[in-house]
């Protein structure tokens, strides 16, 4: 089972308790209506952890989709369960949301509101492109994939490589002078996953692991890699 994550940076914060006081009393509840039928959509947050470090539980909200039966649209309710941790990180505290990108933005925006009462308080991470060129030149034999970006080629936007060593062929130097690497493939030294990482600090593991230790190894490999 593919997992996900994004990871952010909460701005000006660091008092663990007061964001779990916040937290505590989350739901937020919002009339819609789809098809001609009207709904109530719920978003919430439960199963709140606290430790020195950190703080740990799971954002809930319903999304409304439209499926269609014998020629007939009908919208349909669907609950995600997104987990989420706050984590304590030399001078960072990084929010780090467990869904795939655009589901992962709207919970991060849905914190920030119930925190801080505004958007702009919780922002993306980021990887600067030398320190994930120097992540990718430092595991030569494991990156799999990289894609750059900032491509001064015209009429070119993105530029790929595949296959094995990629740091080793003519094509990787080549391309550094054309633009800077946006996302890797790469498998882990230290536990043998094999991980998507973008500098916008989107997280995806194709091997099969379960939720603790992904966790455990975002703490441990990716977040060392972030500027904030």
């Amino acid at each position: 089972m593919v997992l996900a994550a994004k990871i952010f940076v909460v701005k000006d914060e660091d008092d663990l308790p007061l964001l779990a006081t916040k937290l505590k009393s989350f739901k937020l509840e919002q009339a819609m209506s789809a098809e001609e039928e009207s709904f109530n959509l719920v978003s919430e947050i439960s199963g709140l952890e606290i430790s020195k470090t950190g703080l740990e539980g799971t954002f809930s909200f319903d999304a409304v989709f439209t499926v269609n039966q014998r020629g007939k649209m009908t919208p349909l309710v669907r609950t995600y369960q997104a987990p989420f941790m706050f984590d304590l990180y030399d001078d960072n505290l990084f929010l780090t949301v467990f869904e795939k990108k655009n589901r992962a933005n709207s919970v991060a925006n849905e914190m920030s509101k119930a925190l801080f009462m505004s958007l702009g308080q919780i922002v993306e991470a980021k990887i600067r492109p030398e320190d994930l060129k120097r992540f990718h030149e430092e595991n030569f034999d494991n990156t799999k994939v990289i894609f750059f970006d900032d491509v001064d080629l015209p009429n070119i936007s993105k530029l790929s490589l595949y296959g094995e060593a990629l740091g080793n062929t003519t094509l990787y130097n080549d391309y550094l002078t054309h633009g800077q690497l946006w996302y890797i493939v790469f498998q882990s030294r230290r536990q043998g996953y094999t991980i998507g990482l973008t500098r916008s600090c989107i997280v995806t593991s194709f091997s099969r692991v379960d939720l603790p230790d992904f966790k455990s190894f975002i703490k441990q490999e990716i977040f060392p890699l972030i500027s904030a």
